[in-house]
């Protein structure tokens, strides 16, 4: 069976991007999950003198050593001032200093929503034109729109973003 690692670019406990990649994660067929939250994945801000002094951190094998045993991702980003999430860029860099392509080309579906009308494109954008070169195969994008308006009861419930999403899981899925 294929595992896929399902995980938000955030902290919040009450992540609207952990929701949105759960959803994507739930329509998926005999594929076994690995749930992450980067709360569970504690590391100081990274520094190349800090590296060096007392190496890479426990937590950043241990994310990394979860990539390596899945065989996709699904990732949802959270957006702070049209980028990545700190904790998101902070983890990005610990595991790019194991292996300068972390994501080990393995397929991605890659997702943001937000609060607001543009769904965290900005930050989806950035990720778009910078995972490739990091070692992943994105085969899937996704932005919802203005969560709250469209997210209700754990699903989507627009039907036209439904099944936008449903399509993207589906390329995902046969990139498995």
């Amino acid at each position: 069976m294929k595992k896929i690692l399902v995980f938000a670019g955030s902290n919040s406990k009450s992540s609207i991007n952990k929701q949105l990649a759960i959803y994507a994660a739930s329509h998926l067929n005999s594929v076994g999950i690995q749930l992450a939250d980067l709360n569970d994945f504690p590391l100081p801000v990274y520094g190349v003198d800090d590296e060096q002094e007392e190496g890479i951190p426990s937590n950043a094998h241990l994310f990394y050593k979860l990539i390596e045993e899945v065989d996709g991702i699904i990732l949802s980003l959270a957006e702070h001032n049209g980028s990545y999430t700190t904790v998101f860029k902070n983890l990005f860099d610990w595991i790019s200093r194991i292996n300068s392509k972390p994501w080990n080309n393995k397929p991605m579906l890659l997702m943001s929503t937000s609060s607001g009308s543009r769904g965290g494109q900005s930050v989806l954008d950035a990720a778009k034109s910078r995972f490739p070169y990091m070692g992943v195969k994105i085969v899937g994008t996704f932005s919802l729109p203005s969560f709250y308006d469209n997210f209700y009861d754990g699903k989507i419930i627009e039907e036209f973003l439904n099944n936008e999403l449903l399509d993207e899981v589906k390329q995902f899925e046969l990139a498995l």
